[in-house]
């Protein structure tokens, strides 16, 4: 739909050719910014009425009853389509701590909620079918479950900061709405995180254009092909200082893939800007010791890069 569209505005209206790399990276941009966008007000607006049924103070509650192991998958699987931000990682987690959580628990949700994003998990769908949307999706249930129910039995409890200058209402309402009310809240949040997130996604398919015009084909299969091993473990680490959502990767890996980037790497890319950059930990630092820090990036390196490895294998 959005091709032949592109195809009129790039190479007819503006005179550019396929050969030119200028009119390739156009193109790209042309025909995938209106096609994430839909995408991603689609996504947010389901999304959105999903989360309705889930707000934190009835997650808590939920969770706060479950013990480690079930409690993890639940933790794991309400992330996916619970928010998790910066702004809101300090509250949560506090609330989650007091509302009597497990600690094991409180991570496989801490990490769930921005590796497996949901908007993410839609784009992919989108633009890589099915197949790679489930394995992103599967591989970070599994990461945030495993790596909760090591933290839970390591015993840490005693690295989380004194938070006790947080105060929370323990007995908040929980309101229960219509379909229609939670439909019209769910718009009127599409349109505001539109706003917000519109920016970033058009700056990131910019991104992804030039790389898909500029960067030589064989270039990133020479540096981070299949057949340089430490590969998966540089883009890891490449990915910590960067900050991102994954839903703002997708474009990016996307262009990546269309280069040569082997599906594991690409991914393991993209959950380590999502769920270990180091502006992530910053915010962290307000509720945990930087030893507690450590251990949580440490465990999710060593759990990305094994996925990354595993899906060069199988793909």
């Amino acid at each position: 739909m959005f091709e032949p569209f592109s195809d009129v505005v790039v190479y007819q209206w503006l005179g550019f050719s396929s050969a030119d790399r200028l009119g390739s990276a156009l193109h790209f941009f042309v025909a995938d910014t209106p096609q994430i966008l839909v995408l991603l007000m689609v996504a947010i607006f389901i999304i959105s009425v999903i989360r309705s049924y889930f707000p934190p103070e009835k997650t808590k509650k939920f969770l706060s009853r479950r013990q480690s192991f079930f409690g993890n998958i639940l933790a794991a699987l309400i992330g996916i389509i619970t928010p998790f931000c910066s702004c809101s990682a300090v509250p949560l987690f506090i609330g989650f701590i007091e509302a009597g959580v497990p600690l094991g628990v409180t991570f496989s949700f801490l990490i769930a909620s921005p590796m497996v994003n949901e908007v993410a998990l839609i784009l992919l769908f989108g633009l890589f079918g099915w197949k790679i949307a489930l394995l992103y999706m599967v591989s970070g249930v599994v990461i945030a479950i495993i790596a909760g129910i090591i933290i839970g039995r390591l015993g840490l409890e005693h690295l989380l900061e004194d938070y006790s200058g947080y105060e929370e209402s323990k007995n908040s309402i929980i309101q229960e709405l219509t379909f229609k009310e939670r439909c019209g809240q769910a718009k009127a949040f599409t349109i505001e995180l539109l706003r917000y997130i519109a920016p970033y996604i058009v700056i990131a398919i910019a991104i992804g254009g030039l790389i898909h015009g500029y960067v030589p084909d064989d270039f990133i299969a020479r540096y981070a092909g299949p057949d340089n091993i430490f590969a998966v473990p540089l883009v890891v680490l490449l990915g910590v200082p960067l900050y991102n959502s994954a839903s703002g990767m997708v474009p990016i890996v996307y262009s990546l893939i269309e280069k040569g980037l082997p599906l594991g790497t690409a991914l393991a890319f993209m959950m380590a800007v999502s769920a270990i950059s180091f502006p992530e930990m910053i915010i962290l630092r307000k509720v945990l010791r930087l030893k507690l820090i450590a251990i949580f990036a440490g465990i999710l390196t060593v759990a990305i890069i094994f996925t990354g490895y595993l899906f060069n294998l199988i793909s």
